[in-house]
């Protein structure tokens, strides 16, 4: 009857043993309250307490962590907006008890200094200069944050503004005006090259009728001379001008023959093909110019004088 009374008092006092022994994880501090009060701070590794006696009161991470505070304000220039703030925090080693027992809700705390900067910072800025100036928002963030939780044990590691969210009309307005400017810079763009095209292509047309005159010039300069050394030369075999300027128009014209016949895609076209119609088109043609400077001699002739 004894062993059975033995027995649990054996397994209960095992229990109280083992409950003696506790382990701290890496970056984590232990808080121990002996009798409700405070005893002592455990940092890492295998530790023991005094069972039924002392209690883990809390254990608090010494790691950096990270509250994002979602804050909603008005500009300077009467334009709601939400901004989120990024509060990297850690409690300091050396401070774990006013951490632990001073603060209770340290992200209310938190939250709530974060909330009185943004609300003083903002109003004074224009939305545009929100957005340049969101790090002066957040270094005003850190510093009052820093004053102000330092004496609680936390300190401030960083303050960011990751993101600034204005109301929905407000950013379809901004995105139109942004749209608006780069359809006018595209325009002006556009508007430059197509002047651009439009004076090039009439240079290029200017230059190539400039080439085209010069062209046809040369090429009637070269005819007069060659027609000139040809009468000169039929001149020196016997051959007077009217006679050599015939047996030439006949030259001609059977050239131009022989230049029709070997296009094989040209059209039918129908010219006299006899000898005498050179010496017939020579003819008219003189006839044609001895009628006009006739004409143009009588005019002078008829032509009234000047009173003197």
């Amino acid at each position: 009857m004894g062993n059975f009374f033995f027995i649990p008092i054996l397994f209960f006092g095992v229990i109280i043993l083992i409950s003696a022994f506790f382990i701290v994880k890496q970056q984590t501090a232990v808080i121990i309250e002996r009798f409700g009060k405070f005893h002592s701070i455990r940092q890492s590794g295998l530790h023991m307490k005094i069972p039924l006696v002392d209690r883990i009161a809390g254990r608090l991470s010494l790691k950096i962590q990270q509250l994002d505070v979602i804050i909603e304000t008005k500009t300077l220039d009467d334009v709601f907006v939400r901004l989120k703030v990024s509060v990297q925090y850690k409690v300091i080693r050396d401070k774990v008890y006013d951490a632990f027992y001073k603060l209770d809700y340290p992200h209310d705390q938190i939250t709530s200094y974060v909330f009185d900067v943004v609300r003083a910072e903002v109003p004074k800025m224009k939305l545009d200069d929100v957005f340049v100036r969101k790090d002066d928002i957040a270094i005003a963030v850190k510093s009052e944050l820093n004053d102000a939780m330092i004496n609680y044990g936390y300190d401030i590691i960083k303050t960011l503004v990751t993101d600034i969210d204005p109301d929905g009309q407000v950013k379809e307005a901004m995105n139109r005006i942004n749209a608006s400017e780069r359809e006018k810079i595209a325009a002006q763009f556009e508007g430059d090259a197509a002047r651009i095209l439009i004076v090039e292509k009439a240079k290029a047309e200017a230059e190539s009728k400039r080439l085209q005159g010069q062209g046809i010039a040369d090429q009637r300069r070269e005819i007069a001379r060659g027609l000139e050394e040809s009468v000169e030369v039929l001149n020196k075999v016997g051959i007077n001008s009217q006679e050599a300027s015939a047996l030439i128009v006949v030259t001609q014209h059977y050239d131009t023959l022989q230049s029709i016949g070997q296009e094989t895609n040209s059209n039918l076209i129908l010219l006299p093909n006899s000898p005498q119609a050179g010496s017939q088109m020579l003819n008219d043609m003189v006839a044609s110019f001895t009628a006009s400077n006739q004409i143009g001699e009588a005019m002078k002739k008829n032509r009234p004088k000047k009173p003197e």
